[in-house]
């Protein structure tokens, strides 16, 4: 269950009167949710069929059995679901076989090196995750690890170690399927990459970790019973910008959440970044950068407001000296921290979780996946591209050229 306040630590900044001229377009918006052209963000089954779910959990089996390293190959929304779902659920030691590792997020010749070097002596199965099949990152990752695999393994072997998920019909990676009959998984055609951690893009290496991905779908699909709070959750977004707020920290007290804020920060600035209307989302843990950026949220440039991500209920950890549980004081500091930045001018929204588990965080990622749809819609940008992503490809493809 998600619990919201977005009153305590807000109130002084937005009143209701600051609603009121977003509510025709919050009604009209939310009707499109239910029965117009965005109905299918309210049925997921859209996405995945059950047929499509239970090839996924045969898949994640097999390759439970079959390997000490699931490699995933991916970029942006490609990889970094998934690695949020599995780095706030799985275990931070001892993780169950295979070891999960992601690589083409970057063009880091030094973590290339060194993966690959890796793997060289491991049983592996690799997943590719690319829609297009041509997005630079991934494209040089698979092609330097089916290197590897081409060594290791035989044709017939490579067509149960090799996945691949992209686009259903077109496509250089759909072309490779069909001529060599490797596994294969669909991105749906309407889902970018930011949005697919509901889909095989990124229940597939979820199911993997070991993670029940039925019980993470279902708390998904429960999400949709408080769009009103999603909206209400995007238009206070978009006072707070309007009243001279630039920046958004999505703050957590579990340092398990790290990744969860990093897929944050891409929803929302892919989402909304454009046409210079958007907020910069950026991300803390605390009560970590209390000791770094705490300093700036306190005294700083009054540009920012927080999103507080809290778990009510964590591991018990007694401490005697305080007589209570380490997850109660850290609550304690959550609330404090709150009041401390209320009064030094950064508001703070709270939306808390029961305890940290697959349908409470698949409630979140639905949440916020709503929010940011709904956010961009209330600024009157297209949700569902990037355009500006594409400037920098453009120019590295030049010089490759």
């Amino acid at each position: 269950m998600i619990n919201f306040d977005f009153h305590k630590y807000v109130s002084n900044y937005i009143k209701k009167e600051d609603k009121v001229e977003y509510l025709e377009k919050a009604r009209e918006i939310k009707s499109r949710f239910i029965d117009g052209d965005l109905k299918y963000w309210n049925k997921l089954d859209t996405f995945v069929s059950s047929q499509e779910f239970k090839r996924i959990i045969s898949v994640s089996d097999y390759i439970k059995s079959n390997c000490d390293v699931f490699l995933v190959i991916g970029i942006g929304g490609s990889y970094m679901g998934a690695k949020a779902v599995i780095e706030a659920l799985a275990p931070m030691y001892n993780r169950k076989k295979p070891e999960i590792i992601f690589l083409g997020t970057n063009l880091c010749s030094e973590e290339y090196y060194e993966t690959l070097e890796y793997i060289k002596d491991k049983d592996v199965i690799v997943d590719v995750i690319s829609k297009s099949g041509t997005t630079l990152e991934p494209s040089i990752a698979f092609s330097l690890t089916m290197d590897i695999m081409k060594e290791k393994y035989s044709d017939e072997e490579l067509k149960q170690r090799v996945i691949i998920t992209t686009d259903p019909e077109k496509g250089t990676l759909r072309e490779l399927v069909n001529k060599e009959g490797y596994v294969s998984f669909t991105v749906p055609e309407q889902v970018g990459g930011r949005f697919s951690v509901l889909t095989p893009v990124g229940l597939l290496p979820i199911a993997v970790a070991g993670i029940d991905v039925l019980q993470l779908v279902q708390g998904a699909k429960s999400s949709f019973e408080r769009v009103d709070r999603a909206i209400e959750y995007a238009v206070i977004r978009d006072i707070f910008f309007k009243k001279g707020k630039d920046v958004e920290s999505f703050t957590v007290y579990n340092s398990k959440m790290y990744y969860f804020t990093e897929w944050l920060k891409q929803l929302f600035a892919e989402t909304q970044g454009k046409q210079k209307k958007a907020l910069l989302p950026i991300s803390c843990v605390n009560t970590r950068d209390l000791h770094s950026l705490g300093q700036f949220l306190q005294e700083g440039h009054d540009i920012i407001f927080e999103t507080v991500i809290g778990i009510d209920k964590d591991k018990k950890v007694a401490l005697d000296k305080y007589d209570m549980e380490l997850n109660s004081l850290n609550n304690i500091a959550l609330d404090k921290v709150g009041l401390a930045h209320f009064n030094g001018f950064t508001p703070t929204n709270i939306i808390t979780i029961d305890e940290k588990n697959e349908f409470a965080i698949g409630e979140l990622i639905h949440f916020f996946i709503l929010s940011a749809i709904v956010g961009a819609l209330l600024i009157d940008v297209n949700p569902f591209d990037q355009p500006g992503v594409q400037e920098y490809k453009k120019l590295i493809n030049e010089e490759l050229e």
